[in-house]
């Protein structure tokens, strides 16, 4: 009897699943895989989106991929190994460092394809953290976000430059974009965040973490000198008190307690930007790529980034928004005094540059249909591949099937 044939099993695996670029890209992935008729799974701790993969008929397994732990990382290659045999897997796609180390030795004794995506330039201290950093390297291939990622992984690492794919991060246009966004969400968000009224919001989102850059924004926001803005800033401290701490203490000093604001959280981002008249992005540390002055830009909004890392690559300076020196007040205040003084044609015309550059290079059906040739690459005749039990197999069906009806399982 000829075997049934299947489509390709794709498994990414990733510490969790919570808020970020590489999570999202994660999930856009998958869905992009069950839309085309593969076999899409995500192994991690958990999160809360997990749900998202439910949603499009993904499997999620629970495992602690998160954890540097030499004891767990070594029950995870075994276990890695089960699901890689039980469900026919691939390729083996590692979007992190510390679940990269499991996957890496798992799919050895295996006919499973590994793969990594670089995310950002990973600090190097010592010999050590050079040794730990040095899987992202050992893929078949290797995406970059950017190609200040590629350069970085080019100069310290000994990988051949065939096997580095550059596929930069891409968003969703239907959500992020103007049309989207109804008067009455940007109202609310208003209220939420007591802005007073007829005032020019200065908008910084950002986890609330020192190389972001906050702090060079309020030295900034001391020199306007203009009662007329407003300056709100969006991120979670994720325990860093001290910072966050800090940065309150450098806002009262300055005499900005009136016009400078911290938010932990936004849960309306599109709406968020369309409330601004400035969008900044002051990272003190090249960003591997940046997802806020792209999400400012498809949204028509006025972005202000640091001349350096992933914002090279996505604004255009002087055409889409404005690149200046990083940890540099006094440069980032010139910039946004001269966008606050443009015309309302001038934004325009900016707004409409902007949109349009990012629709062509920065969406993520781009971002999926590039990852998506890079499977197909690895794979190349196995592409059809035949299930062990000549049936054909459904990720969806498979997952229905387990003890807890969902699409989130556990390997032990």
């Amino acid at each position: 009897m000829t075997p049934i044939q299947q489509q390709p099993v794709i498994l990414q695996i990733i510490p969790e699943l919570s808020a970020g670029g590489a999570e999202q890209g994660c999930i856009d992935v998958a869905a992009e895989l069950v839309r085309s008729g593969a076999g899409a799974i995500v192994v991690s701790n958990g999160g809360d989106r997990i749900h998202e993969l439910t949603r499009i008929g993904a499997m999620h397994i629970n495992m602690p991929v998160h954890s540097k732990n030499p004891l767990v990382m070594a029950q995870n290659v075994r276990r890695l190994r089960k699901i890689i045999r039980r469900y026919n897997v691939n390729i083996v796609h590692a979007r992190s460092r510390a679940p990269a180390w499991s996957a890496w030795k798992a799919c050895k004794k295996t006919n499973a394809h590994f793969m990594t995506t670089c995310h950002a330039p990973y600090n190097i201290n010592g010999k050590a953290k050079r040794f730990y950093n040095s899987v992202v390297a050992k893929g078949e291939r290797v995406i970059a976000i950017s190609n200040h990622v590629a350069d970085y992984l080019r100069s310290n690492y000994s990988i051949d430059n065939s096997k580095i794919r550059l596929i930069h991060r891409g968003i969703q246009l239907e959500r992020f974009h103007p049309t989207t966004v109804t008067p009455e969400r940007m109202i609310t968000l208003a209220s939420e965040w007591r802005i007073p009224d007829g005032s020019n919001i200065i908008m910084l989102p950002g986890r609330i973490t020192r190389w972001k850059g906050h702090h060079v924004l309020i030295e900034a926001m001391a020199t306007l000198n203009r009662k007329d803005l407003f300056c709100v800033i969006i991120g979670s401290d994720q325990g860093r008190n001290e910072y966050r701490a800090e940065l309150e203490a450098t806002i009262e000093e300055r005499g900005l307690s009136g016009q400078v604001r911290i938010v932990s959280h936004c849960n309306d981002m599109p709406a968020a930007y369309m409330l601004a008249s400035v969008v900044v992005s002051a990272s003190t540390d090249p960003e591997g790529f940046g997802r806020i002055p792209v999400e400012a830009q498809a949204m028509g909004r006025p972005i202000i980034a640091t001349d350096h890392g992933g914002a090279q690559e996505t604004v255009i300076n002087g055409q889409t928004g404005w690149l200046v020196p990083h940890s540099d007040p006094a440069a980032l205040r010139q910039a946004i005094e001269y966008v606050m003084a443009l015309s309302p044609n001038q934004r325009a015309v900016l707004a409409t540059r902007a949109m349009s550059h990012i629709a062509q290079h920065f969406t993520r059906e781009i971002m999926c249909d590039k990852t998506l040739d890079v499977y197909a690459e690895l794979l190349q005749s196995q592409i059809a591949k035949a299930h062990p039990q000549n049936q054909p197999f459904n990720i969806a069906n498979e997952a229905q099937n387990n003890q807890t009806g969902r699409t989130t399982t556990a390997i032990k």
